[in-house]
């Protein structure tokens, strides 16, 4: 009975009410004082009726549903359902304690209209913020009558949880993109080789020295002249996305940082490798290993990838190239395609980069996806003719040109290089995949 009554508190109605039907104290002599005590043994019957009229947390149930994985930067809705099996019509106010990690529109920001022994429902927009796994904090309500002069507050312990991942969103976009086959619109070119594999690719006129097999006698038939079918080779090979999780992968780019874009960019080519047949691998590193994931083929790839870099964190450490490359060394003996998102700074602090990116290029084909600072470039063009906009736009150009000396000399040692700003990295990436793909160069 105590807690009961210690869950019911006053609502701003009942203190303006009282604070309009205290003017009755100001009738004079006893009249006043009449009035006023009259007045106010009213409004406190009236306080308990409505006390009375509200249920407890036995009339009335929630249920909170939410999706049990969000992409961070992705959005995603959450629903919550009131159920009520109290004979009558309530006003509900409902508050949810999400972790920080969960951002999104608050949901105590609207009241629910719960008619008698029925339901209702409130949705809330969700983005993630954070990865990892989280524990959903409470649901707390805040229940009054139509009267509204007091409400009850009760609360309910849920145990769900929900999973913040890398950002998926682009990989469902490729996905639809390419399934309407309008992968252009996301700065992806179809790339097809013609060759000698199973895939049927196009018909063309027949040449001396086309195997007659693949003559095609019905079109063949319809142009009069020998036509041939070509086709598109298959070949399965292995594709390591090598991630630089040290200092320079903590700057923002945008709203996150440039390690979050670079496991988005991971996500999308590991999907499009794993469904060309490519067995597709990860490995994250600063100054030591943070996580790796052999090479494998399939959908079994997206997720075990997706999974390995939830926990993952960017640190301000100096990476460690040599323990990295060593590392995949020793488990990926065989030839593949290495896609190794870093920055690149300039020629003296990328050095030991150029070493063992340069001797690794010798058993693999290695592409470096340096991260352009947009910041600084923009920072090139002076804002202003005055000194200080002067002095940062030369710092910037120095800066600038330091980084370019470094690219090409990743360039000149074998080593493909993609110069390219965060927010367009996906599509270079996934680009560069098709064409070495479509040349067969591993």
């Amino acid at each position: 009975m105590r807690r009961l009554l210690l869950s019911i508190t006053p609502e701003p109605r009942l203190a303006l009410v009282i604070a309009v039907l205290a003017v009755a104290w100001m009738l004079p002599g006893n009249a006043g004082r009449i009035a006023g005590w009259t007045v106010l043994g009213v409004v406190a019957v009236a306080a308990i009726a409505d006390a009375i009229a509200l249920p407890t947390a036995a009339d009335l149930t929630i249920e909170r549903t939410m999706p049990t994985s969000i992409g961070i930067g992705d959005h995603a809705t959450g629903e919550y359902v009131v159920h009520s099996r109290w004979g009558l019509p309530l006003r509900v106010r409902l508050s949810d304690d999400l972790p920080a990690a969960i951002g999104g529109s608050p949901a105590e920001e609207a009241e629910l209209v719960l008619p008698a022994r029925a339901s209702a429902r409130l949705t809330t927009d969700l983005t993630g913020t954070t990865r990892g796994r989280f524990a959903l904090g409470d649901v707390a309500l805040r229940v009054r009558t139509r009267l509204g002069l007091v409400a009850r507050r009760m609360r309910w312990t849920l145990d769900d949880a929900i999973l913040v991942t890398p950002s998926v969103a682009n990989v469902r976009r490729f996905r639809l993109l390419a399934i309407q086959h309008r992968l252009y619109e996301a700065g992806v070119r179809a790339v097809r080789q013609r060759g000698e594999g199973r895939s049927f690719a196009s018909l063309r006129e027949y040449v001396v020295g086309d195997d007659p097999r693949h003559i095609d006698w019905k079109a063949t038939a319809r142009r009069g002249k020998a036509i041939t079918r070509e086709f598109t080779i298959e070949q399965s090979q292995s594709v390591f996305c090598l991630i630089d999780s040290g200092r320079s992968m903590t700057q923002l780019a945008g709203t996150y940082t440039r390690f979050e874009h670079a496991l988005s960019a991971t996500l999308v080519l590991t999907d499009v490798a794993a469904t060309a047949g490519d067995r597709v691998g990860t490995l994250v590193f600063d100054d030591e290993v943070r996580t790796f994931v052999p090479a494998q083929r399939g959908a079994a790839a997206l997720r075990a990838v997706r999974n390995a870099l939830i926990p993952v964190r960017a640190t301000l450490t100096e990476p460690d190239y040599a323990a990295a490359f060593r590392f995949l060394a020793a488990r990926q003996r065989r030839r593949a395609l290495i896609v190794f998102f870093t920055d690149v700074i300039d020629a003296r602090a990328s050095r030991a980069l150029i070493a063992h990116v340069a001797r690794s290029a010798a058993r693999h084909l290695v592409v470096v996806v340096a991260l352009r600072n947009d910041d600084i470039v923009s920072a090139a063009t002076p804002a202003a003719l005055d000194e200080k906009s002067l002095y940062e736009s030369a710092a910037a150009e120095e800066l600038i040109a330091a980084r370019a000396e470094a690219i090409e000399r990743m360039r000149a040692a074998g080593v493909t290089v993609l110069d390219v700003s965060p927010s367009g990295m996906t599509a270079a990436v996934v680009n560069r995949y098709l064409e070495i793909k479509a040349r067969g160069a591993l």
